[in-house]
């Protein structure tokens, strides 16, 4: 029996420190930093061969934890060259969750390149001693010409949020039609089909503060006459983004250079949130109480999940978080409380009279994002009426009754007297 044990009490140990090890491993996995790199602008698109190009590369730390010093390095393949070597690598910073930075590198396409897609591999590191990581990206060279007549146009575009919030995510959707109506056309005596290309697709922020987060759409297939397609892109707005109207460029290219097009895509960024204002005296009276509020949104579209939860020492409300749910533009909503002092942390206040600070947060969603704001500037005053002024109250409101009903019998008696 005690051979058994001793052999357990080995195994124990090491089972626990096994298990210790992979926690800690898997923990340090989660909560790292992590790279996420993206091209989000080729400039032209596609690249020109013999010609320069210009290469907007961004990465986002998705980590859980701040990467020290990031460097991003370009490690081109034929038919692409660096303009120089030193421009090889570019180093960010420090990156905190969350974040994102972009940097330029300058490519040159021989000039015996073939027209098609070639690949590049960008290469990223999180800091001075970390192992690097490396993608390869497709880039497309050359514009194939087709001579089909059909002409792809901006038919709508929707961005959800309607309005973005600082800070927000979202999505912008726009549809391309083939304007055409006939299957053929005749040209000079010629004929042509009527169908339409879209070889790329890519959208571009004009304003600083707004990220696209994915890479051009390419090779859309054919559109025939009257047909449509929907591309969604992926956005970002920054903390830091003013209000206003911000734009984007979408550059489609369709069946050879001449039915390339550029189009202007404006997308809100508004602060306005929801407000919670008092609609009567906030008092709470020998610890009970009915507060009542006007909550508002003056947000320009609607907002998701509206709740309000409030909070003050001493008090327990009901219901604890009030849920209104969806709530319009410029829509008013009036919800209750009935407050009720906690008898155990309202002994234990200095003064009872003493204002009672109220705090309210106000939840809610814009698209796919949750918002908080919260009110803390306002205070419930607190009143206590006891018995004993209520008992003296009443019989001196009899005696005046019963005084002047004497009076008015008297009155009455002595006009019947003359």
């Amino acid at each position: 029996m005690a051979k058994i044990k001793n052999s357990f009490v080995p195994l124990v140990l090491s089972w626990l420190l096994a298990s210790s090890f992979f926690a800690s491993s898997a923990s340090a996995a989660v909560g790292g930093a992590n790279l996420k790199v993206t091209i989000v602008e080729t400039n032209p698109y596609p690249a020109k061969i013999g010609e320069y190009l210009n290469l907007t590369v961004q990465v986002e730390n998705i980590g859980g934890d701040k990467a020290d010093n990031v460097d991003i390095e370009v490690v081109p393949q034929y038919p692409f060259s660096l303009d120089s070597e030193a421009n090889a690598l570019k180093n960010v910073g420090a990156l905190n969750p969350g974040r994102t930075a972009t940097k330029e590198f300058y490519l040159f396409v021989d000039k015996n390149a073939q027209k098609g897609i070639r690949s590049i591999d960008i290469r990223t590191k999180t800091g001075k001693n970390s192992p690097w990581s490396e993608k390869s990206f497709d880039i497309r060279i050359g514009t194939e010409t087709f001579n089909s007549k059909g002409t792809v146009e901006l038919k709508e575009f929707v961005s959800d949020p309607e309005v973005f919030m600082p800070g927000d995510r979202g999505t912008v959707t726009v549809t391309l039609k083939n304007t055409a109506s006939n299957p053929t056309v005749t040209i000079d005596g010629s004929d042509f089909d009527t169908n339409a290309r879209i070889q790329a697709a890519v959208l571009k922020p004009l304003s600083d503060g707004i990220i696209v987060l994915d890479a051009p759409y390419e090779d859309m297939g054919i559109l025939g006459p009257g047909d449509s397609i929907k591309l969604t892109f992926n956005v970002k707005v920054a903390e830091d983004t003013p209000e206003g109207t911000h734009n984007f460029e979408l550059a489609i290219e369709g069946n050879s250079f001449d039915y390339n097009s550029r189009k202007n895509i404006p997308v809100k960024v508004d602060s306005s949130n929801v407000k919670v204002i008092p609609s009567k005296e906030l008092q709470i009276v020998n610890g009970k109480s009915t507060l009542e509020f006007d909550v508002a949104n003056t947000h320009p579209n609607e907002f998701s999940s509206v709740s309000i939860k409030p909070e003050a020492e001493g008090v327990i409300f009901y219901p604890a978080e009030y849920f209104i749910g969806p709530m319009n533009q410029d829509e008013l909503f009036t919800i209750e409380f009935n407050a009720v002092a906690d008898n155990d942390s309202w002994s234990d206040r200095r003064d009872p009279y003493e204002p009672i600070n109220l705090t309210l947060s106000a939840n809610y969603g814009n698209g796919i994002n949750k918002h908080e704001n919260i009110v803390s500037n306002m205070y419930i005053q607190s009143i206590e009426i006891t018995q004993g002024s209520s008992g003296i109250l009443v019989p001196g409101l009899l005696l005046v009754v019963i005084a002047i009903a004497g009076i008015l019998v008297y009155r009455k008696k002595k006009q019947n007297r003359k």
